[in-house]
Parts: structure tokens; C-alpha cells; sequence
């Protein structure tokens, strides 16, 4: 039965709904139905779609009591919003939903594991919330909270395990047809682990051992974990608070971290033999994946930064966070690549494209706009020319703004900058990350859709994602070259189809 929480919530976001134009979303990436979204939830396949749900507090564009969201898609790209799924309205969640997962049962309901909040009084006075993991049964649209949640809690943890901070449960199905479960937690030593359980049947839930500990290695605690695996090799992401910069890894304090190495399943042995960053640049937290009906396995990640929350929600009040483009992941030399999901080519309208274009200064192409499209650059030096020292390219460009992605080859260092896309905050406006090039070439991909950027280097080598709220007229491209550059570009706009 639906609570009376859930009624009212539902009913907001449909009248709020109404009041946001088409042209104020992204195009082809999901956006909070109305208010506020963070983490992505639940990212599934289930009954014929993709179902997304999402961190979300539909009465503020900023973070609130958290719901879940919910919308479902064919394709990846155009996304339909159905009711919320989950309101914090229960004992145990009171005090918010917080992220999970979902997945299907063999009976073919639908399964949604989540962690519940509930704030306590501590002896000095301060409120920490007590974190458990709870259950909630549904169609693909209505769920029912299971009647014997939390199914985890603090009686599951091991000493010197917090309560405080054990969340966002990710499942999967095992090939013998039992569950396993990866959580965030954090040790008595304050940094960060990954706990593993196991169920027989989804509901029952046993713990089993610390699939990794973090050791005061990469931040401290980790949240929204996932673990698969890919090419051959397991991958677990994870999602670290407070991270110290390592070279030009891990820049963004509450940053992303994937690891990659071997599984041993008989004891549940996970070794990490290589890790690096998910993301290079501004806007990218929390990411999840799901196994595509062809074997794909697809990441999407909250395309925003916590300390950058503050950018935008004066100035749009009835709606803040989007999601990143679906990518395809692969491993490949002991490294994570990502592209973007093949389904995005459906969407490119005819190209304008332009070969060995010489850069000196800056230029102009005919064509070469717009705040939806998908542009291809490979750059090199001059025929016969020295290496040059650097080669931009800025986007999103008017009189008055711009968005810039730089690099410099005797440096190695790409850059995005954001500084003078239209902020009048002093927040983090500028990502740089190395990248391997030979002698100065270098392939780009760059992904715009309204408010945002996503760079993918080399074939998908490394990302770069920003987010910027730029008037919308404010579609120009040019090009800038200190020394001589051969260019290769291609542009195709990006149709609403």
C-alpha cells in the first residue's frame, strides 16, 4: 500500500513536472524529474527497459530528505519519468532512502535493496545517522517495503565496524542463482572498506568478509561500491570521501576510484593489481553499472560535484543534477576505457567535417557549432613544423563565455576550464590529467548536450566531465594553436529524435 509520503510526493513532482520547458533539460541525459538528484539507483534491466532510479528530494533543488526517483528508458538516451519509487516513511528510513541497487528475482518481481537512515542522539548532543540495509518488493513501478526490514544491520557488522557508515548495498545475481552484495563501510581505523554478503534468495543476508579494505590508501570512506567482471578481469568502482591528489589521480577530494585485478570465488578473494581515477575532470561521483541484454557492461554516474552543488539552483530553482551518458566499459592493458553507448550514433545528424585543416592562431569553421553535438578532433603538429606548445579548442562560446579544453604537449597535460562559462562563484573551475600522445598527436571526443561537457581521450583512454550552465545561445567553436597544428574534425549535431 502506498504511503501517504509517497502519495504526496508523487503528486508534487507531476505538478512540478508541468512547469519545466523541454529547452530549460539536457536533451539525451537524465535530469532530477524536479528538484534534486544525486547518486543514480537501482540501474537495472527489468521487464523490456532500462529502469533508473535516483537519490532524490523533489521539494528543493537542494538536497533534502532523500526519495528515490525513478525513470526508464529502451534506449539509454530518452528517458520516460514514472512515479517515485521509494519515500522515507517507514521506522527504520525515516530520516531517507539512501542509495542501493535493484535487481530481478526469480519470480520476476522486481527486487530493491536500499540503505535506510535513521538520525540518533548521541551522548554529546551531535546526530549521526545509523545506517541499515533494507528491502522493497515491487512491479517496475509500485513497491511494497519488505515487512521484515532492515535485513542488515548493526548486528551484522563486525567490532569496530561503524554503523554510521555502512551503505549503498549493489547486488547481483550468482550463475548457481544465490545473491551476492557489495556495501561501503568504514573500520575502526576511519578509513574506508567493501564488505561482502551473501543470500540464498535476495531476502536472507549473511555477511561474509572484507572484499577490500582501503588501509588509509585512497581517502577515507568509500561509498556506492560495484563489483563485476569485465574482459576477463574483476573491477570494482567505488567512490571515496575525502581523497588526497596522488600525481594527477584523484583530484576532486570526493572523487572516484576503480580498481582492477583478479577474483578468486572459491574463497572470495579479491586482489587489485592496477586502480586510477573513473573520471579526470569536474563533475562525476557515484557511478553504477548494469550488464546490457548483449553483454555490455554500461556505467552512468551522478555528473556533478559536491563541492560545486552551489553553482546553478539560485538561478533554476525547479530542477538541479543530472546523470552522465551511458558508457561502455572495457579494460584493456590493465586499465579502464569508456566510450560512449553505441546508441548515441542513432542520434547524429548529418556531419560537417573537414580534413588537414592548418591551426595557427585562432579559427573559425563553417558548421563547426553548437550545445548539442558530438565532435571528433584529431590534432598533430604542422606538416614539417616543430612541435607546437599548445592547441585549445573552446565551446559554448559567445562574445561574453566559454568553455575551454586545452593541452600541451611537451607537458602531456589536457585541461578543461570552465572560468568563464557564465559563474560568479569561486568554485572549482579547472581539471588537469595526462594523457599519452605520440609527438603531439592526439584524438579527442567531445559530447555537449545543453549544460554539459564529456571528453573522451584516445578512444575512451580517460574522461573529462564538467558540467556548465552557459546561456544557451552561446554556441560558437573555435580553435587556437601556439605553433603550427594540423587538424581533423568532424561535427555532427545531436537531434531530438
Amino acid at each position: 500500500m502506498t504511503s501517504q509520503t509517497l502519495r504526496e510526493a508523487r503528486k508534487y513532482e507531476e505538478a512540478l513536472e508541468q512547469r519545466i520547458q523541454a529547452d530549460e533539460r539536457p536533451a539525451f541525459h537524465l535530469s532530477a524529474r524536479a528538484g534534486w538528484m544525486n547518486d543514480p539507483n537501482g540501474f537495472s534491466w527489468y521487464q523490456g527497459q532500462y529502469h533508473m532510479f535516483y537519490q532524490y528530494h523533489p521539494y528543493d533543488s537542494h538536497w533534502g530528505p532523500m526519495h528515490w526517483g525513478h525513470a526508464v528508458s529502451k534506449d539509454l538516451l530518452h528517458w520516460e519519468y514514472l512515479p517515485a519509487a521509494l519515500a522515507p516513511d517507514a521506522p527504520y528510513d525515516k530520516d531517507g532512502c539512501f542509495s542501493g541497487s535493484a535487481i530481478e528475482l526469480a519470480d520476476g518481481r522486481q527486487l530493491l535493496m536500499y540503505t535506510g537512515v535513521v538520525k540518533e542522539q548521541q551522548k554529546n548532543g551531535e546526530f549521526l545517522e545509523v545506517q541499515t540495509q533494507c528491502l522493497a518488493v515491487g512491479n517496475g513501478v509500485d513497491y511494497e517495503k519488505y515487512e521484515k526490514n532492515p535485513v542488515l544491520d548493526e548486528k551484522d557488522l563486525q567490532k569496530g565496524f561503524s554503523r554510521f557508515d555502512f551503505r549503498d548495498p549493489k547486488i547481483w545475481k550468482k550463475a548457481d542463482g544465490t545473491y551476492g552484495c557489495v556495501i561501503g563501510n568504514r573500520p575502526a581505523d576511519g578509513s574506508g572498506q567493501v564488505l561482502l554478503f551473501q543470500s540464498p534468495d535476495g531476502f536472507h543476508w549473511s555477511y561474509v568478509k572484507v572484499l577490500c579494505a582501503n588501509n588509509s590508501r585512497f581517502g577515507m570512506m568509500w561509498e556506492c561500491p560495484d563489483f563485476f567482471t569485465l574482459d576477463g578481469h574483476q573491477v570494482l568502482l567505488t567512490s571515496p570521501q575525502d581523497m588526497l591528489p596522488q600525481g594527477f589521480e584523484y583530484h576532486n577530494g570526493n572523487g572516484t576510484l576503480c580498481l582492477i585485478g583478479d577474483y578468486e570465488e572459491k574463497t572470495d578473494t579479491f586482489t587489485a593489481q592496477h586502480s586510477q581515477s573513473i573520471d579526470y575532470g569536474i563533475d562525476f561521483y557515484a557511478p553504477q553499472t548494469v550488464l546490457s541484454l548483449d553483454g555490455r557492461r554500461i556505467m552512468i554516474g551522478w555528473m556533478q560535484n559536491w563541492d560545486t552543488c552551489g553553482l546553478r539552483t539560485s538561478e533554476h530553482p525547479l530542477w538541479y543534477g543530472q546523470m552522465s551518458l551511458p558508457r561502455e566499459l572495457s579494460v584493456k592493458n590493465g586499465r579502464l576505457y569508456q566510450n560512449p553507448v553505441r546508441e548515441l550514433h542513432s542520434l547524429r545528424g548529418a556531419g560537417v567535417s573537414y580534413k588537414q585543416v592548418p591551426v595557427t592562431g585562432t579559427v573559425h569553421l563553417e558548421g563547426i557549432k553548437g550545445r548539442r553535438i558530438d565532435l571528433e578532433l584529431l590534432i598533430r603538429p604542422g606538416e614539417g613544423e616543430r612541435l607546437y606548445r599548445k592547441f585549445a579548442v573552446r565551446f559554448a562560446q559567445d562574445e561574453t563565455y566559454y568553455t575551454s579544453l586545452s593541452f600541451r604537449p611537451e607537458e602531456s597535460v589536457l585541461k578543461i576550464d570552465r572560468k568563464f562559462s557564465g559563474s560568479r562563484r569561486a568554485i572549482i573551475h579547472q581539471r588537469r590529467c595526462l594523457v599519452n600522445h605520440t609527438n603531439g598527436c592526439l584524438k579527442l571526443r567531445l559530447i555537449l548536450d545543453r549544460f554539459s561537457v564529456e571528453v573522451f581521450v584516445n578512444d575512451g583512454e580517460q574522461v573529462m566531465t564538467a558540467t556548465m550552465y552557459t546561456p544557451k545561445e552561446a554556441d560558437g567553436i573555435s580553435f587556437l594553436a601556439d605553433g603550427a597544428v594540423c587538424m581533423d574534425v568532424v561535427n555532427y549535431e545531436l537531434i531530438e529524435r
